[in-house]
């Protein structure tokens, strides 16, 4: 037998064993079991389910086309080039198979007791903290998991994903340690503030003025800022959605060894935690005055004082620590073209998050579980996260009610699923009516 004919029997038995795996690939509605309040928010699931449906159909496609080209034309052509065509279908099927991997941390731990079903209603939350006092959420999903580690990340949606395929949906990342308390709406929002400043295309708008400010006072060290804007923006998001959860959130993340809270970031485009966590108190300040944020900020400095450090870092550190206040006046006055030329902090709901009406609303609910789970979530991590900062409820106490509450926004959004034929956002809860909850 000669090589030929020895290597197209090869290379078509490879081919044929590529397609029988690639079958065995079933859509996760088929393989994943998890009760019905656990499952991603129907429409997520749907975009996921035909994004993974069209790449292994695509690669199906070109598998036949191969197989097809092999017995005809392709049996005259030489080992080498056959070869080539094969190893570039199957490069292909590992991206199919990176792509199914991706999505399936996210679902797989939908089956686990009691934490899959906190995660739908996470999912919710992340939803709330997407809309704008100008806008809806439009057509972007948010999906949540847990991972382990302090930090949190997003793989936003519409971003390439491996094979150059936007992804459908925005993939947050939680750390588990933080289940369940306030603390992770500061996680949870700042990841959503990253999808959100995306839409709203905010680092462009608010580098350019940066560097607009950079040109007329070279000297007033607006560069750091423009460095670390991605990563501001996401904070001022957090804050202006759920208050001093968010700062007190943040500080737990950053409260690290000494060395670290004061390294320089390089090209890092993270602040420094130590002034990160005074700019997410400065920013706090700004949108909902009130002395609770130079409080904090005082601890935190007392927490890391600068004595110590080098003369010359020290110097700098204060030097930007002046200038914060420049860097949120020019946040909150931004204008923003995608928002209908809105200063940007006008977009969320700033009149619902003051300190004091957090408080009121705090006691008007008097622990009324059926009350607390009609309204938005993001606005219930901010009464709860106030309530705590200000001695009101004890933290096991906020975190047995935040569980039974994400329960509760997951089942009513399954509930929404089955009453309803799909509609766009069927599980985002744009409308809280006074459904029949039960009460504890």
């Amino acid at each position: 037998m000669d090589t030929n004919t020895i290597s197209t029997g090869l290379i078509e038995s490879e081919a044929t064993g590529l397609l029988a795996r690639l079958d065995q690939i079933k859509p996760f509605v088929m393989h994943e079991t998890m009760v019905l309040a656990a499952a991603l928010p129907r429409d997520a699931q749907l975009l996921i389910e035909r994004f993974l449906h069209t790449g292994r159909n695509e690669l199906r496609g070109q598998l036949a086309h191969f197989l097809d080209w092999l017995e005809t034309d392709g049996r005259e052509s030489s080992p080498a080039e056959q070869q080539r065509r094969f190893v570039l279908i199957r490069l292909q099927f590992n991206v199919v198979l990176a792509q199914f991997d991706l999505f399936t941390e996210v679902v797989t731990q939908r089956s686990e007791h009691a934490t899959g079903v906190w995660l739908s209603g996470l999912d919710i939350v992340a939803q709330d903290a997407l809309r704008l006092e100008t806008a809806d959420d439009g057509d972007t999903r948010l999906v949540v998991y847990l991972a382990r580690g302090a930090g949190a990340a997003i793989r936003r949606a519409k971003t390439r994903l491996p094979g150059g395929k936007p992804n459908p949906v925005g993939i947050i990342r939680l750390p588990r340690e933080r289940m369940i308390g306030s603390g992770i709406a500061s996680s949870l929002v700042h990841e959503v503030g990253h999808q959100g400043s995306a839409q709203l295309d905010l680092v462009a708008s608010l580098r350019a003025e940066i560097e607009r400010r950079t040109a007329r006072d070279p000297d007033g060290g607006w560069d750091v800022w423009s460095q670390w804007i991605s990563e501001i923006v996401a904070d001022m998001w957090s804050v202006a959605t759920v208050g001093i959860t968010s700062t007190i959130g943040l500080l737990a993340v950053v409260s690290l060894p000494r060395y670290f809270v004061f390294r320089p970031g390089g090209t890092d485009p993270h602040p420094m935690p130590y002034l990160r966590v005074l700019i997410s108190a400065a920013i706090g300040n700004a949108l909902y005055p009130h002395p609770q944020w130079r409080e904090l900020a005082a601890v935190w400095r007392a927490m890391y004082p600068l004595a110590g450090l080098p003369a010359g870092h020290a110097a700098w550190i204060r030097n930007c620590e002046s200038r914060i206040g420049d860097l949120v006046d020019l946040l909150l006055h931004h204008r923003v073209p995608l928002a209908g030329g809105r200063e940007l902090g006008t977009i969320w709901p700033v009149r619902e998050r003051q300190p004091e009406r957090l408080l009121r609303l705090y006691e008007t609910w008097g622990g009324d579980f059926g009350v607390m789970a009609r309204q938005r979530p993001a606005l219930v991590f901010a009464v709860l996260g106030q309530a705590k900062a200000a001695g009101r409820i004890s933290p096991a106490d906020e975190s047995s009610r935040l569980s039974s509450l994400l329960t509760a926004w997951a089942v009513r959004g399954s509930l929404d699923v089955l009453d309803s034929p799909a509609p766009a956002g069927s599980r985002t809860m744009h409308n809280f009516t006074p459904t029949a909850l039960p009460r504890r």
